[in-house]
């Protein structure tokens, strides 16, 4: 999406960003050796989603995934801050993205090309119920060919018709996740978890075989087989933004779980970014 961040008194800064693009351009300034990055979404014609093309590429995102559509146009949002405390306006009603699974020829030919795949529940949340069954069926058959899938649920009420709707799409998609990146803030208002193990214990019970379930600025839990502990955040020098925190704890995780490390050390990897991005404005901070 097209980010309008604070820059001053009634200033504005224009970027990209997005919750699921958030994770991928930080991880592909912390990928390891041998991974390349790149984005499944789908964008217009028009002189913002060529400028948004550009910027993928030159922060080292294929953009080969990426749908064209004719006439189509990126969503725009624009960050509220509170004390540093973020809140957000939106219009993406006519966002192209909405249309990133509608083609399934496409989907399987971005599919068979990856080895990981990440997404969140504002992914599911965007698309029509059709294309949200599309898109799960081929997470679920790339788990099934031992790819790592992770995923976010990363809920946002007003994105749902229902809460009904909401918590069958998240369990849906966790059933064709390996890895899970919750936020207890959200699966306790979403699922009525009374603790971060009791989220973890769900997810686990749904099929997934890793959780992470982060809780704002507290410890982090990561939980897997065989093992549960709780990996305690890093503070921040200061708290500017917390716009993006989760989505590069999630990217700084993945980048090093790829890259070998166990799932304690990824943690702290995830805990060590999102404190250094909270301390700018916007989502991406270098």
């Amino acid at each position: 999406m097209v980010e309008l961040s604070v820059a001053g008194e009634r200033l504005y800064a224009q970027g990209f960003a997005g919750d699921t693009f958030n994770t991928i351009w930080h991880f592909a300034r912390n990928a390891p050796t041998g991974w390349q990055a790149a984005y499944l979404t789908a964008l217009g014609t028009d002189r913002m989603s060529e400028e948004m093309l550009g910027f993928f590429a030159a922060s080292g995102i294929a953009t080969d995934a990426v749908r064209r559509i004719p006439n189509g146009s990126p969503g725009l949002y624009m960050i509220h801050l509170t004390n540093g405390e973020r809140s957000f306006s939106y219009w993406r009603e006519m966002a192209a993205a909405k249309q990133l699974a509608a083609d399934e020829a496409h989907l399987e030919t971005v599919f068979a090309g990856g080895d990981a795949v990440y997404f969140s529940g504002i992914t599911l949340a965007i698309l029509p119920e059709a294309d949200r069954a599309r898109l799960i069926d081929h997470l679920g058959r790339a788990k099934a060919e031992g790819k790592l899938v992770a995923f976010d649920p990363n809920v946002r009420p007003r994105l749902w018709p229902d809460m009904a709707t909401a918590r069958a799409a998240v369990e849906a998609a966790a059933k064709v996740s390996t890895l899970c990146l919750p936020s207890f803030d959200d699966e306790r208002a979403t699922f009525g978890d009374g603790s971060p193990s009791d989220t973890a214990a769900r997810y686990h019970g749904l099929g997934v075989g890793e959780v992470v379930v982060k809780d704002g600025g507290g410890e982090a839990l990561a939980s897997w087989d065989g093992g549960q502990e709780p990996v305690p955040c890093i503070a921040p020098a200061a708290i500017v933004d917390t716009t993006g925190a989760g989505d590069s704890f999630n990217a700084a995780f993945l980048a090093a779980r790829l890259g070998g490390a166990d799932p304690l050390a990824a943690t702290l990897e995830g805990h060590k970014l999102a404190s250094r991005v909270v301390g700018g404005h916007g989502a991406l901070v270098g």
